[in-house]
């Protein structure tokens, strides 16, 4: 059956993931594009502002383990909406940090505790409420996409929508540096974080479950439906309450959190970092630095859509799902050694790092697309935003330790006078991550299982 026969308004409800992460990302890259004249500004060091980002984390980890449950609980719709208003939210509150940081401070006076940096404590605070919201996206995402697509287009349905988070990371050194220069940095965090709330119209028009969505057609219901192991269920226990320590009890799961954990530091160290890189070893500041941004994040969209597409290469010469995933991964893989030639040519021109670490970063996006899809490969669709916010949640606790370490090792080579061998270290493990987790996830989960409750 071809698709204009089986219908396409499940790409519409891609469209929506698509921009709902694009304001997401958008949203926490305001920060670490203001980071050089904000450390200016308020006196931050490496290690102040990697406290900033690793109570984003670790908020973000514990959030992701609730938000996938939540979202199971009440169901997508109201989940995203709940998420995305609180997001738009805190990203606000950034413009406010400095009345909510002497808030703090007088807090701390009436307990009779030690006061905080007015700045440092008003930006935890903002990213925190920001982290806390941004955190059910990708377990609303996934779950959408388990709900409208069957397994074989889910990866390519990740690498699309995830590609959003490299349109965010693209638009921000093009607009926010501009806006803060015009209105002040203040202005950045307001305009930004208002984007987000349009979305929601949007998402109350278009979105309903598939089996309560009058715009799709009988055809398009049935071929969502058409893999056996999602067909519906006739137990009795479909509804069941299922913990999260009997998920825990699945190689699955600890492979995907594994997978996660490993990984996603990597990329929030892109995100997070890549500002102050340029500033440190390339002396660019403000609007110098949107062209290296731009063209580094616009190469993480072909890694984004094409590992997303990769595997149903492999899927259409024989292989499995399970293996044409597993093959996909593992290619990807080696494609982050690239990020080892980084600080060794950077002497050469700006843009060698720069195209080797977009390299990198593309990779990571692929690796996304696939590592995202592999909870819903292999469990219910009931469970798959609680086994995805358990790895979220790895993911997050790996993320801090990768920002708290990063921090350390950048003041105390840069007190040293060897900063380049704090981001040589850094970006050894970023090369290496991917390689690491590949094997572990195979060594958990050898072959394809699918988990039945």
């Amino acid at each position: 059956m071809t698709q204009q026969a089986i219908g396409r308004y499940r790409w519409i409800i891609c469209a929506l993931l698509f921009f709902s992460t694009t304001a997401n990302y958008l949203d926490r890259t305001v920060l670490s594009l203001l980071e050089p004249r904000l450390a200016t500004e308020f006196g931050w060091s490496n290690s102040d502002y990697a406290n900033i980002t690793s109570i984003f984390l670790v908020v973000y980890a514990i959030s992701m383990l609730f938000a996938g449950r939540i979202i199971d609980g009440i169901g997508t719709k109201k989940g995203y909406i709940f998420a995305i208003t609180i997001w738009s939210i805190g990203a606000i509150m950034h413009a406010f940090a400095i009345p909510l940081g002497e808030g703090v401070n007088a807090l701390f006076g009436v307990l009779g505790l030690t006061a905080v940096s007015v700045s440092i404590a008003g930006f935890m605070i903002s990213y925190a409420v920001l982290a806390f919201g941004e955190s059910g996206n990708f377990p609303a995402a996934l779950k959408t996409t388990a709900e409208y697509f069957p397994k074989k287009e889910r990866s390519l349905v990740a690498g699309i929508f995830n590609s959003g988070a490299n349109i965010g990371a693209i638009l921000g050194p093009l607009t926010v540096p501009w806006i803060a220069s015009t209105w002040g940095w203040q202005a950045a965090f307001v305009i930004v974080g208002a984007i987000g709330l349009s979305w929601i119209v949007f998402w109350l028009m278009f979105y309903e479950k598939p089996s309560q969505q009058k715009r799709l057609s009988k055809a398009e219901l049935d071929y969502i439906n058409s893999d056996e192991a999602d067909a519906p269920s006739t137990s009795s226990d479909n509804d069941k309450q299922i913990s999260w320590f009997q998920l825990l009890r699945y190689r699955q799961t600890w492979a995907f959190a594994f997978g996660k954990f490993m990984t996603d530091g990597v990329w929030w160290f892109f995100l997070l970092w890549l500002p102050k890189y340029l500033a440190v070893q390339f002396d660019l500041h403000g609007t110098q630095i949107a062209a290296p941004l731009a063209v580094l994040y616009s190469m993480t969209m072909i890694g984004s859509i094409g590992g997303g597409w990769l595997p149903a290469y492999f899927i259409n010469r024989g292989a499995s799902v399970f293996d044409g995933r597993r093959k996909a991964m593992l290619l990807i893989a080696f494609f982050p050694l690239a990020v080892l030639l980084a600080q060794p040519l950077g002497g050469i021109s700006m843009w060698i790092p720069v195209l080797l670490i977009g390299i990198g970063a593309s990779a990571h996006q692929a690796w996304s697309a696939n590592i995202f899809t592999t909870p819903s490969d292999s469990f219910p669709k009931k469970l798959v935003a609680s086994v995805i916010g358990i790895g979220g949640m790895a993911g997050g606790l790996g993320g801090v330790l990768f920002q708290k370490g990063s921090g350390w090792l950048f003041d105390y080579y840069q007190a040293a006078g060897h900063v380049q061998t704090g981001y040589m270290i850094v970006f050894s493990f970023c090369a290496s991550a991917y390689l690491i987790a590949w094997v572990v996830m195979k060594a958990l989960v050898p072959v394809p299982s699918e988990v039945r409750m």
